[in-house]
């Protein structure tokens, strides 16, 4: 019965607060199960706001499974570029791939099926299974975490690993429309119960939070180290454009362009100029101004002028802007 009534509190609230985006317009069957896979591999890593026009765009170019099978990779990298983690855009390819081969190009409703494709983890194929097949399944996000930690004051260790929040999660309850409620307590987490200063006045089940109680609203995290990792960037200019490479040597951002890089262990008196934090790593970065003296395999001339004629990853494009201003 408690369940029922925090399930009903949500979902009433969603009726009225729920935020109108792209991959949530009525439609067919069919079509909400591609809006769905495609707008959970572009919102992993990526807020909401950020990826609306990517999704509008990419959407109106591959409308579907089988566009997005045989979708020329080029024009694939363009349409996602901005969006970083490049990784899953290839792997979104791939699913779309062998979903046609093996699954009658149909997305699979079950668990197993789902997390055979590639790209697809535990959270993403409990997104799926619930957004797209009302399955009664919550997805645990951030912004469910959130909710969970808040208002049952989960604070230590122990209490906010993820075996846990799954067991805890168990309070929230099921409801026939397991769509619309997983979608619920996403938007609570993204739109009341924010990281900071939540909106707890608007919150539809505040009167039973602890941490509402206590008036603690202070979120315990696992503290993640990132690598401390140091490299050395050369520029080859010639007739104003800049040589880039295509990355072969490193992990991220595998095979696409990138300037010349080494990476050097623990450098004395490292002097950087830039720094990025990337997946995991933390990058510092020294420049060095260059001149060839032999060929450099994989590589080729770029106009900064004429940025947007190019796929290129935003580090890349960070780095080109950062020349050109200091140069």
């Amino acid at each position: 019965m408690k369940e029922l009534i925090i399930t009903n509190k949500i979902l009433n609230w969603y009726d009225l607060n729920k935020r109108s985006l792209p991959w949530r317009k009525k439609t067919s069957s069919k079509k909400k199960q591609y809006y769905t896979l495609v707008s959970e591999f572009m919102l992993q890593q990526t807020q909401v706001a950020t990826v609306i026009p990517y999704f509008n765009r990419f959407i109106k170019e591959i409308p579907n499974l089988e566009s997005l099978a045989n979708c020329d990779n080029q024009k694939l990298i363009k349409l996602w570029e901005g969006l970083g983690y490049y990784s899953r855009v290839k792997n979104l390819k791939k699913t779309a791939q062998k979903v046609i081969k093996d699954f009658n190009q149909n997305l699979p409703d079950n668990f197993l099926d789902l997390k055979s494709l590639p790209g697809i983890g535990d959270y993403t194929a409990s997104a799926i299974l619930a957004i797209a097949f009302n399955k009664p399944i919550i997805p645990l996000d951030g912004n469910i975490e959130r909710v969970l930690k808040r208002y049952l004051y989960l604070k230590n260790e122990n209490e906010i690993e993820k075996k846990n929040l799954i067991k805890q999660k168990t309070f929230l309850g099921t409801s026939a429309r397991a769509s619309d409620y997983a979608q619920a307590l996403m938007e609570l987490g993204a739109l009341i119960c924010k990281p900071t200063n939540p909106y707890c006045e608007k919150c539809p089940i505040t009167k039973k939070c602890k941490s509402f109680i206590k008036k603690d609203f202070k979120l315990s995290k696992f503290k993640k180290k990132n690598k401390e990792k140091y490299f050395l960037l050369k520029v080859y200019k010639k007739d104003n454009k800049y040589l880039l490479v295509k990355n072969k040597n490193f992990n991220f951002l595998k095979n696409f362009n990138i300037f010349p890089m080494e990476e050097l262990i623990k450098p004395k008196n490292f002097k950087q100029n830039l720094n990025f934090k990337m997946s995991n790593m933390n990058m510092s970065i020294k420049i060095q101004n260059d001149k060839i003296i032999k060929p450099i395999p994989f590589s080729y001339w770029i106009d900064p002028k004429k940025l947007k004629n190019y796929t290129l990853p935003t580090f890349t494009k960070k780095i080109v802007t950062y020349l050109e201003n200091y140069k």
